[in-house]
């Protein structure tokens, strides 16, 4: 048995082969690690950055949009009546979640304030194409944060939640079609 640690999420997984993403935050297989090579004071595994006023502005926006997608996938989850649409939104509502705490970690709040609540319907196929236009907004404004970031862990977050968020676009891509 092994322990594997993201260094995104700053996570750790226990089994026997590492996973090809993080099963916190998504992070592909290149941001895991063993725990006895991880080392959370490295420039790009701390939460203790520094940040200017661009990254800071980019990192605040960030926290806003992953708790409003928080927010529509629990209320997603919740509301459709599909056991894929269910099953779906509520592991995007942990994933979005798990970003809002690394950007929580960067700008050292204390607590995540989870609201106002979001608004979803009860429509299967609606939800999807509101959480595809939720992504490509995402995916957009985190490529564009990423090469603007000025810190390189600010980067690094930023450009690995580009590869989750592009993974969250294709499933429902995919069942949109």
């Amino acid at each position: 048995m092994n322990v594997f640690v993201c260094k995104i999420c700053g996570e750790a997984y226990i089994g026997e082969e590492i996973p090809s993403r993080c099963p916190f935050c998504g992070a592909y297989e290149k941001y895991l690690v063993e725990a006895k090579d991880y080392n959370d004071n490295e420039p790009l595994t701390t939460f203790d950055v520094e940040l200017n006023e661009k990254d800071k502005a980019n990192v605040e926006r960030a926290l806003e949009v992953e708790i409003s997608n928080t927010l529509f996938y629990k209320c997603a989850s919740k509301k459709v009546n599909e056991i894929e649409g269910q099953k779906l939104f509520k592991i995007l509502a942990k994933v979005e979640n798990e970003h809002a705490s690394v950007w929580k970690k960067i700008l050292k709040l204390d607590k995540l304030k989870m609201e106002p609540p979001e608004t979803c319907v009860d429509d299967y196929k609606a939800d999807l194409e509101d959480s595809h236009a939720r992504e490509e907004r995402a995916i957009k404004f985190y490529t564009q944060a990423a090469a603007e970031a000025a810190n390189p862990r600010v980067k690094n977050i930023f450009e690995a939640f580009v590869e989750v968020e592009t993974d969250h676009l294709k499933l429902s891509e995919e069942r949109l079609k």
